[in-house]
């Protein structure tokens, strides 16, 4: 049996399972605690220091996304102290970075600009060295940003801890620190597997999907499963209207927890190709037509049946698809055994 921490915050009570942060603890209270950094996949790293909290007979002003949860501690999350911390740092954090809010991609979904708006911030007080980095679109399916980078390491963090590629890491000292490939190359030539868990993870508009660029805010998200594999991977879909935007990971999805390749991040546009087939063809005089799918399936079901009474069904070989369910992939199997007596059958994701 876990052992229940109990502590108290904001002079509310709350229970804590063992190993928790002081920040995770607040969450799962609904109590809520700025943070730019901290992330639940990831493991605690302290460098926003937005988090910061009073903890009655402790010294200072530590993260609470780095302070374990221990029975008995009395924290506080704002004071004026606190506040006063908070908006200086988000203050510092805005002297370097781009103001046009409104043109940028991850308006109304950036953390920086909730949280400047949480805090208070009214005025710019100070005014940073601007930093000028091109911008990387070399990868087909995101864009990287440098000046708008934050430096939270999120996605650094994600491509070591989670994904194991370490494509990303800090680079130089100061106010030169940049988050680059290894010999600072583009994305397109570097090890990245253009998984696009960094683009989920990124506070600000550092990382962005391109389609961020042709679309809007979505207006519904649905929850449903990747089709390109019997993984099981869950989604959730970002639509607008009849199109789909955007895809990201589902972090209650008991296959994936969140994560996604490539494919599951954004090959989702064939949903909406022009070129896309919704309805079954049949060739007929040598031009493909389109036809019924009572009509397609007979077609096939008597053409395999002539097949077999002719030349044996080792003559039919069939392809099964990563698309396809582990159950559906079986049964397909069984059908080539069982039913067509042959054992010609292969699949295109097999190892």
């Amino acid at each position: 049996m876990s052992h229940k921490i109990i502590l108290t915050i904001d002079e509310q009570r709350v229970e804590a399972e063992k190993g928790m942060t002081v920040l995770q603890a607040a969450q799962k209270a609904g109590i809520y605690i700025p943070t730019l950094c901290a992330d639940a996949a990831l493991k605690p790293f302290g460098a926003c220091r937005l988090c910061v909290v009073e903890v009655a007979k402790v010294r200072g002003f530590p993260t609470s996304c780095t302070l374990p949860a221990a029975d008995g501690m009395v924290v506080t999350t704002s004071s004026p102290q606190i506040d006063r911390m908070r908006r200086n740092i988000v203050e510092l954090l805005l002297s370097d970075h781009p103001s046009d809010c409104l043109t940028c991609p991850q308006n109304n979904r950036c953390e920086l600009q909730t949280i400047a708006a949480y805090v208070g911030v009214r005025q710019m007080r100070f005014e940073g060295e601007k930093r000028a980095y091109p911008i990387d679109d070399s990868n087909p399916f995101f864009v990287r940003d440098l000046e708008r980078c934050i430096l939270c390491g999120k996605c650094v963090r994600v491509c070591d801890e989670i994904q194991g590629r370490n494509s990303i890491y800090y680079v130089y000292r100061g106010l030169k620190t940049k988050i680059a490939t290894v010999m600072d190359r583009p994305l397109e030539r570097s090890n990245c597997e253009s998984c696009g868990q960094c683009v989920d993870k990124c506070p600000v508009g550092a990382l962005y999907p391109k389609a961020a660029m042709r679309f809007g805010l979505p207006t519904q998200e649905t929850k449903t499963i990747c089709p390109y594999c019997g993984v099981g991977c869950s989604l959730i879909l970002e639509t607008r209207g009849n199109q789909i935007i955007g895809a990201r990971g589902d972090p209650d999805g008991p296959a994936n927890h969140g994560r996604t390749c490539v494919k599951g991040h954004f090959g989702y546009e064939f949903v909406n190709h022009l070129d896309r087939l919704t309805r079954p063809l049949i060739k007929r005089d040598g031009t493909f037509v389109e036809s019924t799918w009572d009509e397609a399936l007979d077609l096939v079901a008597t053409r395999l049946a002539q097949t077999k009474a002719t030349y044996g069904g080792d003559a039919i070989a069939f392809l099964t698809s990563a698309k396809c369910t582990n159950e559906e992939n079986y049964l397909a199997q069984k059908l080539a055994r069982a039913v067509f007596g042959t054992n010609n059958i292969d699949h295109c994701a097999r190892l």
